[in-house]
């Protein structure tokens, strides 16, 4: 049997001894790594990112669920909302909640949208296992879905990445793509040594890197500014001295 891990984060106490019990009385193969009701306390667990589920409130004190992703734009797991507000379900699936799930919680819809995560989970990890080759003009492109249709993008054109509050921005020259999936989404999707993150919102193609400032400021060929966090600016500036040794 397959073992998969939790976390769960709500300001209410009981709310989480509630989910909890639920959880460990219907899979025993899911581990609850943690639980926490202050999302400052739940923070570093979420930039770890070593877990497969998040189960989430959306109303709470001082930052909602919804505020607290926008603080982990590379989280990568599943999401699923539990909350007593049905009005704020259109907001959760456009920063890509895998489920939604009104309190009280009851059994049949905790189980319908965790073994959905579990679908996917699995799914996502076979298709790294034994994903099939193809040629070189697929592989250089991906799909950024949005509600018309699916936009495809030639990877190496892609200037940046930037995180906004509840989508992701990819840039080319003279043009622009938005999508609901997070910025850890695309971070997969590119992860190529063409591509570093300088910061928790931006992912660049190196290859467009145009001029760096000693204050940590980066410009790209098409004259967008980006800030390079100071924990990767040395790291950020070796590879370029790399390439000219």
């Amino acid at each position: 049997m397959k073992n998969y891990s939790c976390v769960i984060i709500d300001d209410e106490p009981k709310a989480i001894e509630l989910l909890s019990e639920s959880i460990k009385e219907l899979y025993n193969n899911i581990n609850i790594l943690s639980t926490f009701t202050r999302w400052q306390d739940a923070l570093n667990t979420l930039r770890a990112n070593n877990f497969d589920i998040l189960l989430l409130d959306i109303s709470m004190p001082q930052k909602s669920g919804l505020d607290i992703l926008g603080l982990v734009p590379e989280l990568n797991c599943e999401i699923i909302f539990v909350t007593a507000h049905s009005e704020f379900a259109l907001d959760a699936f456009n920063v890509g909640a895998m489920g939604y799930i009104v309190k009280p919680v009851k059994d049949a819809m905790l189980t319908k949208a965790v073994n959905k995560a579990l679908e996917r989970i699995d799914n996502r990890k076979l298709a790294k296992v034994s994903k099939p080759e193809r040629s070189e003009s697929i592989i250089n492109k991906i799909g950024i879905p949005n509600h018309k249709g699916i936009d495809y993008v030639t990877v190496d054109n892609i200037i940046f990445i930037e995180a906004l509050k509840r989508y992701t921005r990819i840039v080319e020259s003279g043009k622009e793509v938005l999508s609901s999936y997070n910025i850890g989404k695309y971070k997969q999707l590119v992860n190529n040594n063409l591509f570093y993150q300088v910061h928790r919102s931006y992912i660049i193609n190196l290859n467009y890197v145009a001029r760096y400032e000693t204050t940590g400021i980066i410009t790209m060929s098409n004259g967008q500014t980006i800030p390079v966090s100071k924990s990767v600016r040395e790291d950020f500036l070796k590879l370029f001295e790399n390439a000219r040794k």
